[in-house]
C-alpha cells in the first residue's frame, strides 16, 4: 500500500511539474514595434490589433484549459539600445515568454542572442534582414513574414527580364537597407545586369532631392528604394515631382512597399510600381475574411503584410507553446517546425532549420486609378512564387545550425 501510494504521488507530481511548464498558465508575448517613427504605419497599431486577434482566436479554440495570453506592448523608438532594454525588463522582470513583431532590423538583431541567452523565443514577423535566418541564426529565432532577399528575388528578378537591367540603389544607411541592397544587387548580377550606383540615407531623411537626382542623372533603367515605411513613401513622392518613374525610360521599384504606403502617395503616383509581397488583403476569400476583422478595429484600414504575419506567426507560437507545454524558447521553436503549418493568411507554411518560415510569395504591380475600384484595390496580382522557389536555399545563407 505504500508503494502504491508513493508511486500515485510520485505521478501526480510529475504531472504537477509537467503542467508547470508553463509558469501559472500564462503566456506573455510582448509586442515590440514602432508606435511614432516611420514604421508606425506599417506595424504599429496594427501590430498590436493583429495580436490581439490571434490571442482571442486561440482562446476560442484551445478551451477553457489552455494557457491564458497576455499582450504587453512597447515602443523600441527605433534605437537598438532603447528595444534592448525593454527586452532585458521584459524577460527579467514581467516573465515574458516570447517577443513578436519588431520592425527594424537594428533592433531584432540586438535583442536576437539575448532571447538565446533566456531560452525564450524571438518571433521576428517584421523584420527584413535576410541575416537573421543567415549568420545570425538562433535555435530560439523565427522569421516569419519576408526577408531581403525573397523580397529581392521577386522584384529584382522580374524587372531584369523586363530590360530593366541596370540599377541604381537608393538605400536605407543601417542593418536592414544594406542587407536589402545587398542581396538586390547579387540577384540583378545573377540575372545578368549591371548595378551603377547607389546613395545611402539615414533612416527618417526627409529631404532626397538629391539622391533622386543622382540616381535619375546615373541613367539606370531602374532606381529601386531600398528603404520602408514613411522613407519608401517620402522617396515615391518626392521621385513623381522630378517625374522618375512616370515614363518609359526609368522605372522606380520599391523593393519593401507596404499597402500603406500605396495608400498615403496615392494610386496617380505608384502606379506601375511592381513590388514583391507575401500578403495581400484581397488575395482569396480567407484573407478577406480576417483582413474584414482587421480593418473593424482600425477604423477601416486594411492590414500589411507585417500585420498579418503578426496574427499568423502569434497564432503558430501559441499553438506550439501549448502542444509542448513550455516556455522554453528552444523547444517552442521545435515544435513549430516539426511539422508544416495550415496558415489561413500565408497559406501552407513550413520552418526550417535556420528559422526561415517558408510560405508562397507574391509579385504585384500597383494599379492605375482607372483599374482600381475603391480605397484599398491596390494591386494586380502578377505572378505567384511557389515557396520552394520564393526564399533564399538554406545552405547559401550561412547559418550555423545547418552547416
Amino acid at each position: 500500500m505504500i508503494r502504491l501510494i508513493a508511486a500515485a504521488a510520485a505521478s501526480l507530481l510529475l504531472v504537477a511539474q509537467a503542467r508547470a511548464e508553463i509558469p501559472g498558465g500564462l503566456l506573455k508575448v510582448g509586442v515590440l514595434t514602432d508606435m511614432a517613427g516611420p514604421y508606425a504605419d506599417l506595424s504599429g497599431k496594427g501590430s498590436v490589433v493583429a495580436a490581439r486577434l490571434a490571442a482571442e482566436d486561440f482562446a476560442a479554440e484551445a478551451g477553457p484549459r489552455a494557457p491564458r495570453v497576455e499582450v504587453v506592448v512597447a515602443d523600441h523608438q527605433n534605437k537598438a539600445d532603447v528595444g534592448a532594454g525593454i527586452v532585458r525588463r521584459w524577460v527579467d522582470e514581467e516573465n515574458v515568454t516570447a517577443v513578436i513583431d519588431v520592425p527594424n532590423s537594428t533592433v531584432a538583431l540586438a535583442i536576437n542572442q539575448f532571447m538565446r541567452d533566456k531560452d525564450r523565443a524571438l518571433i521576428a514577423s517584421s523584420v527584413a534582414s535576410s541575416d537573421l535566418t543567415g549568420k545570425f541564426c538562433m535555435p530560439t529565432t523565427v522569421q516569419w513574414t519576408m526577408d531581403t532577399w525573397a523580397l529581392a528575388n521577386g522584384t529584382a528578378t522580374a524587372l531584369v527580364k523586363q530590360h530593366g537591367d541596370t540599377w541604381f540603389f537608393l538605400t536605407a544607411d543601417y542593418a536592414f537597407g544594406h542587407a536589402l541592397s545587398r542581396d538586390a544587387s547579387a540577384l540583378v548580377r545573377a540575372n545578368g545586369g549591371t548595378v551603377l550606383g547607389e546613395v545611402r540615407s539615414p533612416l527618417g531623411t526627409a529631404d532626397l532631392s538629391s539622391p533622386l537626382l543622382t540616381a535619375r542623372a546615373s541613367g539606370a533603367k531602374v532606381i529601386a528604394l531600398a528603404n520602408a515605411g514613411a522613407d519608401a513613401a517620402n522617396a515615391i513622392k518626392q521621385a513623381a515631382e522630378f517625374g522618375i518613374g512616370l515614363d518609359s525610360e526609368q522605372r522606380l521599384a520599391g523593393l519593401l512597399i507596404f499597402i500603406t504606403d500605396v495608400d498615403a502617395v496615392g494610386l496617380q503616383t505608384a502606379q506601375r510600381m511592381v513590388l514583391t509581397s507575401a500578403f495581400y488583403w484581397d488575395l482569396n476569400d480567407q484573407t478577406r475574411a480576417w483582413s474584414r476583422r482587421f480593418a473593424a478595429r482600425m477604423d477601416g484600414r486594411m492590414p500589411t503584410m507585417d500585420q498579418a504575419g503578426v496574427y499568423s506567426s502569434m497564432l503558430a507560437y501559441l499553438r506550439a507553446a501549448k502542444a509542448a507545454d513550455t516556455i522554453s524558447g528552444t523547444k517552442v521553436v521545435a515544435q513549430m517546425a516539426s511539422a508544416p503549418i495550415g496558415d489561413s493568411l500565408f497559406g501552407t507554411t513550413t520552418i526550417r532549420r535556420d528559422g526561415r518560415a517558408v510560405h508562397d510569395m507574391y509579385l504585384f504591380e500597383v494599379k492605375t486609378p482607372a483599374e482600381s475600384k475603391g480605397r484599398w484595390d491596390d494591386y494586380k496580382l502578377l505572378a505567384t512564387i511557389p515557396a520552394e522557389r520564393a526564399f533564399r536555399p538554406t545552405a547559401e545563407g550561412g547559418c550555423p545550425l545547418v552547416q
